[in-house]
């Protein structure tokens, strides 16, 4: 069983920068098949960026080059850094684990950009 903490959501103004955080507990054997999805009101969840099963990076069109997903290996860590946010960006961020069936969702914390 997998645990996944997030943190680091916050409200940013619009330009700004965060920071969130998804600490991994429990049965980790690889940070892989690991990321970040987001919802905002209204909307259906959506993926903004993640490792991959074979441990390559994939962003969301509409992150790119705004967004970095990083990871701390020896921390069961893994990071988002936002820049240049926008209103658009405003969502419930959760982390995720796992491939299929298998997948074990954070609890989620609240970005909200304002204009």
């Amino acid at each position: 069983q997998v645990q996944l903490v997030e943190s680091g959501g916050g409200l940013a103004q619009a330009g700004g920068s965060l920071t969130l955080s998804c600490a991994a507990s429990g049965r980790i054997f690889s940070l892989n098949a690991m990321g970040w999805y987001r919802q905002a009101p209204g909307k259906q969840r959506e993926l903004v960026a993640q490792f991959t099963n074979g441990g390559a990076t994939n962003y969301a069109d509409s992150i790119k080059g705004r967004f970095t997903i990083s990871r701390d290996n020896a921390e069961n860590t893994i990071y988002l850094q936002m820049n240049s946010l926008k209103p658009e960006d405003t969502a419930v961020y959760y982390c995720y684990h796992g491939l299929g069936p298998f997948v074990a969702w954070g609890r989620g914390t609240q970005v909200t950009v304002s204009s």
